[in-house]
């Protein structure tokens, strides 16, 4: 299960989605501090074919986890080079053209 969120940008659609585990964890790297807040990430909980079909409908992207990585990587939407790791935790986004 992910935690969900989509805001609207004029026509397009934003999704916001984190592995269930890391909602409301605070990560910690160097001098950087990222936040997994309920107010970005928290509206729903969804599945993995419900998380395809957010990120498809999607323009834009912002994902937190080990498992959602992997499957926005299996799916097509980011590739390897698109993840980094913060706190040790993997993180992508993705725009599509």
């Amino acid at each position: 299960m992910f935690w969900s969120k989509t805001f609207a940008s004029g026509n397009d659609t934003i999704v916001a989605i984190c592995d269930k585990d890391l909602l409301g964890k605070t990560l910690k790297q160097e001098n950087l501090n990222v936040k997994i807040s309920e107010s970005f990430y928290g509206g729903c909980l969804v599945d993995e074919a419900e998380a395809k079909e957010m990120m498809r409908k999607s323009r834009s992207g912002n994902l937190f986890g080990k498992r959602i990585t992997a499957i926005a990587e299996k799916a097509g939407f980011i590739t390897e080079k698109n993840i980094i790791l913060i706190d040790g935790i993997p993180h992508a986004q993705f725009i599509k053209a």
